[in-house]
């Protein structure tokens, strides 16, 4: 199956706007926790989107390799650095993580493919 990350992610941005909507409180205090938690600080922005992915391919979940494929880049990930970071997540999630580490690549390469740079915007 394939599934269209950058248009992935577009979409559940506007369910996540629309979520906020309906539990603004639950919504609210995630809000500020993902800002507080990904703020420059010891660890770089891109560091922390690099931990992120890492967890989000280990865990299996879809939405969360789109956000952080996507937030990395934007901090200035390299692709070498994505991949390394797909990598640690197989060796801590094994057969399962190296599927959604495949996942991760095919959204690495649509987001490249559609312009997303390191730094970039899209």
């Amino acid at each position: 199956m394939h599934k269209d990350y950058p248009k992935y992610y577009e979409h559940l941005q506007k369910l996540s706007a629309k979520l906020a909507r309906e539990v603004r409180g639950t919504m609210s205090g995630f809000t500020q926790l993902r800002v507080a938690a990904s703020a420059e600080g010891a660890l770089s922005q891109k560091v922390k989107q690099l931990i992120a992915l890492a967890i989000a391919v280990t865990v299996r979940c879809d939405g969360c390799i789109a956000y952080h494929v996507h937030d990395a880049i934007r901090a200035g990930a390299t692709r070498e650095e994505i991949m390394e970071t797909v990598g640690v997540a197989i060796l801590m999630g094994g057969g399962p993580a190296m599927v959604y580490g495949c996942e991760a690549l095919e959204a690495l390469d649509q987001f490249e493919a559609g312009g997303l740079a390191p730094g970039g915007s899209a």
